[in-house]
């Protein structure tokens, strides 16, 4: 690591004109965000670093791992293709481009999506400076609330331990709930791992194994402090969007780097995984340089999970494969209606990424809250979730949201709305548009995809396709387009004609915009 102040003026101007970017993808003023409490959830760029409490760690005595070589220009290095890879992806995080990447594995096809765990690459490599620990926290498959989750019962795992989350209880999201109630909540909503969200409970404040609670229990619990996340459920909030943050940033190629809070900047080891890069600018956020050292290496939080779980790396069974495919979709409205594209990509749930999700609403209701009897419909599916303002269509049917491909639609009216079990055809209603399940300045649907778990980012190698129409990013969260063969339709919370989109007859595939 290095200090800003050593490094040449205008490679400075260059990171901190990153940084300012980094805060505006993170900002708040959303025209949808999901519920998250009582209190609205700040973004991560948005967190301010400095007050946090802190818990005595004793110094790490973990062997320190070799540095890597300043590599030659264009040299080629060796690499292992981990679950949930893309071209683009790594691509940047070897500072090099796809054209020369393809050139050195001319096997992988040019339309690849995700890239198949395991498979050898050589990989032209240019050096950059400053980059931070090989050790890796943990898969990325135990990071999601996945399939390796199925089987695991928060409420059952914390019955028969000393630690005070044991009896824990607070009032959360409308009702009286208990530490595990809480932990599933955010689990669920941010699709975050449980073990997860126990193991950082356990190793910052022992809430598994230690019977008295800290002082400040209910309140800065995990050591932000910020009056907006007071309390077990608000600081689990904080730490679940930020680690999707940096989990989905790293995924996608856009994290590029870290500062800590004593100024220095460190760049992910180009090898990492996202779980781990999450994890690192999480214990970055929270504590200083030497505390995280200790906190990332293999005596920090990556043994207090295997104390809790057993250890997750003989157990990794990669939760994306190669090539993966999105079933087929369609636009989530009836045949032959027109509504506007009010969101371009932007978060699934929480705020900043993963920018999963995008928006539609019936332009008659654009630009308030209002009642409305257009429906929203349905891809062939089984109703797997069905609360306020929220409903998820499970596609594989076996009734488990955290496997398979999943459809998420927020801001679904209660009256209307479709109950959990039903099983839906292709285009049958699911339910009206309205301002229920989150902060909403006006009637609309929002929709994100995950599958096994993982927020599926509306743009890139894998881009949300709805009856063809194909979704890129804008320049900021909620901007973007939907694009099929030589049409584009413009997101804009205005819904003026540009953002105005047909839905196919389902017998005539030619219907697309309104002219």
């Amino acid at each position: 690591m290095m200090s800003l102040e050593l490094i040449p003026d205008k490679r400075k101007l260059l990171i901190l004109r990153r940084v300012f970017i980094l805060i505006l993808l993170g900002g708040l003023g959303t025209a949808c965000q999901s519920q998250t409490g009582s209190l609205a959830l700040a973004g991560a760029d948005d967190q301010p670093v400095g007050s946090l409490e802190q818990t005595p760690i004793s110094e790490s005595s973990a062997t320190p791992l070799p540095t890597r070589p300043a590599y030659t220009p264009g040299e080629l290095v060796d690499y292992v293709v981990q679950g949930g890879d893309s071209m683009p992806a790594l691509a940047q995080h070897f500072n090099t481009s796809i054209a020369e990447l393809h050139e050195a594995n001319p096997i992988i096809p040019e339309n690849v999506t995700t890239l198949p765990p395991g498979m050898p690459m050589k990989i032209p490599i240019y050096y950059v400076p400053l980059w931070g620990t090989s050790h890796q926290i943990l898969p990325d498959s135990h990071f999601v609330n996945g399939p390796h989750q199925a089987s695991f019962d928060s409420q059952d795992f914390l019955s028969d331990k000393p630690g005070w989350l044991n009896e824990y209880i607070e009032y959360a999201a409308g009702d009286n709930r208990t530490a595990a109630e809480i932990i599933d909540l955010v689990a669920t909503n941010f699709s975050v791992s449980p073990q997860l969200l126990m193991a950082l409970l356990e190793y910052q404040v022992g809430g598994v194994t230690q019977p008295e609670a800290p002082l400040d229990a209910g309140q800065y619990v995990l050591g932000y402090r910020d009056l907006k996340y007071r309390g077990l459920y608000l600081q689990l909030v904080w730490a679940a969007n930020t680690l999707n943050n940096n989990y989905y940033t790293w995924r996608s190629g856009d994290l590029e780097f870290f500062i800590h809070q004593d100024g220095t900047l460190e760049r992910p080891d180009p090898w990492q995984n996202a779980a781990t890069v999450a994890l690192q600018v999480y214990f970055s956020i929270l504590y200083p340089p030497d505390r995280y050292n200790q906190a990332v290496n293999a005596d920090g939080l990556a043994a207090t999970y295997a104390a809790l779980f057993g250890d997750p790396w003989p157990d990794d069974q990669p939760h994306i494969p190669g090539s993966l495919i999105q079933p087929e979709f369609l636009l989530p409205f009836e045949p032959g209606e027109t509504w506007a594209l009010t969101g371009g990509p932007h978060t699934g749930w929480g705020t900043g990424a993963p920018f999963a999700a995008i928006d539609f609403a019936p332009p008659s209701v654009v630009g308030g809250c209002v009642p409305t009897n257009e429906w929203t419909t349905a891809v062939a599916a089984v109703v797997v979730r069905s609360e306020p303002g929220i409903v998820v269509l499970d596609l594989d049917g076996d009734g488990d949201e955290r496997t398979g491909w999943n459809l998420f639609h927020l801001h679904v009216a209660t009256e209307g709305r479709v109950p959990v079990g039903v099983s839906l055809d292709a285009g049958d209603k699911i339910g009206h548009p309205s301002c229920e399940g989150g902060t909403s300045t006006g009637t609309h649907i929002h929709i994100a995809r995950k599958y096994n778990g993982e927020w599926i980012l509306a743009d890139g190698p894998l881009a949300f396709n709805l009856d063809g129409w194909i979704a890129h990013n804008g320049s900021q969260k909620y901007q973007g387009t939907l694009t099929r063969f030589s049409s584009t339709v413009t997101a804009c919370e205005c819904s003026d004609r540009a953002s105005f989109i047909t839905a196919d007859d389902r017998n005539d595939e030619s219907d697309s915009i309104n002219p």
